[in-house]
């Protein structure tokens, strides 16, 4: 699936703190915990807490962030709908990390058991 490159720049711009709080009331709101936010973004990113507390306070764009991180190599198997977009076909390759982790929140959000969300066996 084509994004429009006003699309993908308007993701590569935002900044990952904007959007953190975000991750948090939904998960929050839905009784999930925020270790459990922070456990699936380590499992895609690589990033501990205190990487993540320094990329939130240095308010680094998701081109950014993605840049610096070390992506799960199971991230291939983060399939299906977000946004609108189903994530296997997005051909930009920034755009579909952020949507990774947009479906890995929703999923922890849905109440997905984490051994699913982390695509373990």
């Amino acid at each position: 699936m084509k994004t429009t490159s006003a699309h993908d720049k308007r993701i590569a711009n935002l900044t990952f703190a904007s959007v953190y709080p975000h991750y948090v009331s939904k998960v929050e709101g839905k009784g999930r915990a925020k270790e459990e936010l922070h456990r699936v973004i380590r499992w895609l990113t690589g990033f501990d807490d205190n990487a993540l507390q320094k990329l939130i306070d240095e308010k680094v764009t998701f081109e950014e962030f993605f840049s610096r991180a070390h992506l799960n190599p199971n991230a291939y198997l983060i399939k299906g709908m977000i946004c609108g977009y189903r994530i296997e076909e997005i051909e930009t390759p920034l755009t579909r990390k952020v949507r990774y982790l947009d479906k890995l929140v929703d999923e922890l959000a849905k109440g997905r058991k984490m051994e699913k969300i982390l695509r373990e066996p």
